[in-house]
């Protein structure tokens, strides 16, 4: 690595610190929040009033370990008040603070206020998005048009995220991010992932966060930053559950059903989520292609609609146990399982046309395929407090095992224009791929005096996959090996990582840096057959990934603040797109995979200003070199698409993210963004020089018609943008929800419509191609109406969160 690429960020940190040391004044006031058995209580709110009119000084949320301590105050006599839901708020005796005098206070031990959930109504609902400095949290149980939808499909109304209508996820108009489903990276492919996040309901979510600039705990992979999606965790002592039932009705009708159940009884501690899915869509796919000589005349067109009509039965199964062998020590195990087989029927009509438009012949295409996906993963974690300071020592060790299969059958038959029929072809194929993954991390938290912490850790992965593509021809009934196509793929990749990060609060300042260093040795082999000869490669490589993050209230209440961020990312490509296999879709197009594929590498800096969580206006600067992304090029009339190392990438993105009422019945949440994607760089066809301004925003209204009834309205809209080769139209949806409350608010049903006017038609243009031009247009079943239900059971009394686990996320992440 350059040292070019750490001199900002080395000058940026020191020069932040020397600034906080600066601003250290004035004395402080400290404690803690706990419950009756002693018990941090975490978020409880913590008010500072000075003494004389109970005039609010400052505020905050009480930490992990229920701790608080306000900074920089001044001469003077103050009250602290303390309040928590479902406890007697408390407040102290009067503190004085003369100088740079510290006063700890006595632990707040807080009482319950002696009522039950039975019969209060609660009708707060949580914040759509919440900003941290590290990452923006969104709430999914805050929107009621993510009832009955999938993962995949809340992601598309997530703030700055894009999807496709191949289920390829950008955020902040750039590829590359990394997926983690708590905590834990996926391995999987853009386009296995994509099948993965269809077959998870949105009722077993909780939360979504967005990290454009993850802290040094987490992976460098993922070049666009880190999507965590975080399942939801059932806190409460005794027997309870959660069920749901949906379906919907779109092109196809399709259902799920969901159960959440948790059983508490002394030390131990049994959970588990299940969830069946059906699942039967709809897309039609038309690229048009034009073709050139050499002097810019066209020769012939090819108009090619293909016709997707998927079927997929999807089990999802989370079940695990934790023990508590003391108040101080955690040991957990947890089952992840899915299963997930589907069948297509998806036919190709080509129609190619000559020089002057006149039709030369039509190619139909049957395509059909059956596939399977498996994935099987074991998780043991282990967690130590060591005191109530927070100091904590954590370990995770994965094995994760995926095993997919697809055969298909391709017959292609060519009609000319007299009705003949010519060049019958039909192909078969076996893809088979194993996938076994090993992880083991530790995370240690040390906190300082001051208010300050430092977390350090190690993490090792092994990984190791093999893919194979065998084809065949068929004549005559008689089945012959295809050595042109087969091949076997053998991958192996191990990534040692290590990282330290400090976060120190000086006041108004707050601030946090880490450091981490990953070394990657990798090792590919492609098996020789009859006609081709065996192949190898390797890469081994050693990074440092700087972050730094700088916060400032710029006033003492902290409603005004400002933050800076620096980070480096790596995206290395996924264990599939390394495979040199070719995977057909018709005689015109093909899939390849490309073993020279080199890891990109991003610089994100950002600067944001956020009033009381009401309002956060960002600005953000990302420079990415070897940018990977979908590449298009020709063989004769056959587009084949790969991934490439396309050059480089620069992004600058202006962001706007609001909430506010206009009404006590009416709460709003919007967001929107501009950014600039440019890219630059080697291509196949020249030198490769494309940019484009991207307007997208997010809306969401919420409506409490009455204590049991609402309401939602939400959209999004996407100007179009570049992205590589491939230059985007316009797109956007409308939704709308009505829920009611029912069975003393423990249930309800929920009526949503997701793409009311059918706006959701991702299209484009594919440029820098040779002596060509090509335009696609998707037509999605994206217009879905969904009734669903759900009920909760069983006991309301709480038991302190657990932590998320597991340490296998970015491997798991480029697994397909």
């Amino acid at each position: 690595m350059k040292f070019k690429h750490l001199l900002f960020p080395i000058l940026f940190i020191c020069l932040l610190f020397n600034i906080a040391r600066a601003q250290t004044t004035g004395g402080k006031i400290s404690g803690a929040v706990l419950d009756g058995t002693k018990k941090a209580l975490d978020g409880a709110t913590v008010v500072l009033m000075t003494a004389k009119d109970s005039a609010v000084v400052s505020s905050q949320l009480a930490n992990p370990d229920g701790s608080f301590t306000f900074q920089n105050l001044k001469n003077n006599t103050y009250l602290v008040k303390v309040t928590y839901i479902g406890y007697k708020d408390l407040i102290s005796g009067k503190v004085i603070v003369s100088g740079q005098q510290t006063v700890k206070l006595p632990a707040f031990i807080l009482s319950s206020d002696g009522k039950t959930l039975n019969t209060v109504a609660v009708t707060a609902q949580k914040s759509f998005i919440q900003q941290k400095i590290d990452r923006t949290v969104v709430n999914v149980g805050a929107l009621l048009s993510n009832t009955g939808t999938n993962a995949l499909e809340v992601l598309q109304k997530t703030p700055g995220v894009q999807v496709d209508a191949d289920g390829n996820i950008t955020f902040k108009g750039k590829s590359g991010v990394m997926v983690m489903i708590d905590d834990k990276p996926t391995y999987l492919s853009a386009a296995n992932l994509a099948t993965y996040l269809r077959s998870l309901p949105a009722s077993e979510l909780d939360q979504i966060e967005l990290m454009d600039n993850p802290p040094a705990k987490y992976d460098a992979a993922g070049n666009a930053g880190v999507i965590n999606i975080k399942t939801k965790k059932n806190t409460k002592r005794g027997f309870n559950a959660i069920v749901s039932a949906d379906y919907a009705q779109g092109f196809y009708g399709r259902s799920s059903e969901n159960i959440n159940l948790n059983y508490r009884i002394n030390k131990v501690n049994l959970f588990a989520n299940l969830s069946y899915d059906e699942q039967h869509s709809f897309r039609r796919l038309e690229i048009d292609r034009d073709y050139f000589d050499a002097a810019g005349d066209q020769t012939s067109s090819l108009k090619d609609i293909s016709y997707f009509r998927p079927t997929s039965h999807n089990t999802n199964i989370k079940a695990g146990m934790d023990f508590y062998a003391s108040p101080k020590t955690t040991w957990g195990i947890v089952y992840t399982g899915n299963i997930s087989p589907d069948h297509d029927n998806s036919p190709v009509y080509s129609l190619l046309y000559g020089q002057n438009g006149e039709l030369d012949s039509t190619i139909n295409t049957q395509n059909t395929s059956k596939n399977k996906f498996n994935s099987n993963g074991i998780n043991v974690n282990y967690t130590h407090k060591f005191d109530s300071t927070g100091r904590e020592l954590t370990f995770d060790l994965d094995y994760i095992r995926d095993v997919s299969n697809s055969n298909q059958l391709f017959v292609n038959n060519t009609l000319l224009p007299d009705g003949a029929f010519t060049n019958p072809q039909t192909l078969t194929d076996n893809l088979p791929s194993y996938i076994n993954i090993y992880s083991a991390k530790v995370d240690y938290t040390h906190p300082l005096k001051g208010k300050a912490k430092i977390d350090a850790g190690i993490k090792s992965s092994y990984v190791n996959t093999d893919n194979a593509a065998n084809y065949y021809n068929i004549v005559n009934g008689i089945s012959t090996i295809d050595y042109n196509n087969t091949n076997r793929f053998l991958y192996k990749e191990n990534i040692n990582a290590a990282y330290l990060n400090f976060n120190k609060n000086f006041g108004r300042f707050t601030v946090q840096a880490g450091l981490r260093v990953e070394n990657t040795n990798g090792d590919g082999h492609q098996l020789g057959n009859a006609l081709k000869a065996d192949s190898s490669f390797a890469n081994h490589y050693t990074d440092l990934f700087p972050t730094a993050y700088f916060s400032y209230n710029l006033d003492t209440a902290g409603h005004n603040v400002m933050v800076a961020s620096y980070g480096r990312r790596i995206g290395r490509p996924n264990y599939g797109s390394l495979n040199p296999f070719t995977f057909f879709v018709d005689e015109f197009t093909y899939f390849s995979g490309n073993p020279f594929l080199k890891p990109q590498f991003t610089d994100n800096y950002k600067l944001a200003y956020s009033f009381r969580s009401l309002f956060t206006v960002a600005a953000a600067y990302n420079y990415t070199t070897n940018v990977q992304g979908e590449t298009i090029h020709r063989d004769g009339d056959i587009f084949i698409s790969t991934q490439g190392n396309i050059g480089q990438q620069k992004t600058v993105d202006f962001s706007v993210t609001t909430n506010f009422q206009p009404a006590k019945w009416w709460t709003v949440n919007l967001y929107a963004e501009v950014y600039n994607n440019t890219y630059k760089g080697a291509f196949y066809t020249g030198y490769l020089n494309q940019s484009k301004v991207t307007f997208a925003g997010n809306g969401n209204n919420q409506f409490t018609i009455s204590p049991t009834w609402s309401a939602e309205l939400s959209g999004f809209f996407d100007s179009g943008g570049t992205y590589g080769q491939f230059v985007t139209l316009p797109k956007g949806m409308l939704n709308a929800a009505l829920q009611k409350k029912i069975l003393n608010n423990k249930g309800s049903l929920k009526l949503t419509m997701q793409d009311i006017l059918h706006t959701f038609s991702p299209s484009g243009t594919i440029t820098n191609i040779a002596n060509a031009t090509a335009t696609f247009h998707n037509t999605v079943d994206t217009q879905v109406a969904t009734l669903a239900f759900t009920y909760s059971f069983g006991n309301s009394n709480n038991t302190p969160r657990k932590r998320e686990t597991g340490g296998a996320d970015s491997e798991q992440s480029r697994a397909h």
